[in-house]
């Protein structure tokens, strides 16, 4: 079985996030291989997928993906 690439470890993610965070931090880990792997430095998250989609919520999630080593920029 391959690795799975940045997207593939980004929709894990928002299905996490719709699951109430369901191994979040197992997704985490998949989504920091793959853009090790893709030679990328951040994951770019669509905020109309999160569950909250506020200020507050986004900047918790940066945070949160920050400690484990995932820089998180929004756009769509």
């Amino acid at each position: 079985m391959s690795e799975p690439t940045v997207a593939e470890a980004t929709t894990r993610i928002y299905q996490s996030l719709q699951a109430d965070n369901a191994d979040i931090d197992t997704h985490i880990a998949t989504l920091k291989a793959a853009l090790a792997r893709e030679g990328l430095k951040e994951v770019v998250i669509d905020p109309a997928k999160l569950v909250q989609n506020n200020r507050s919520g986004r900047k918790l999630m940066q945070a949160y993906f920050r400690q484990r080593g995932v820089k998180v920029a929004f756009g769509g």
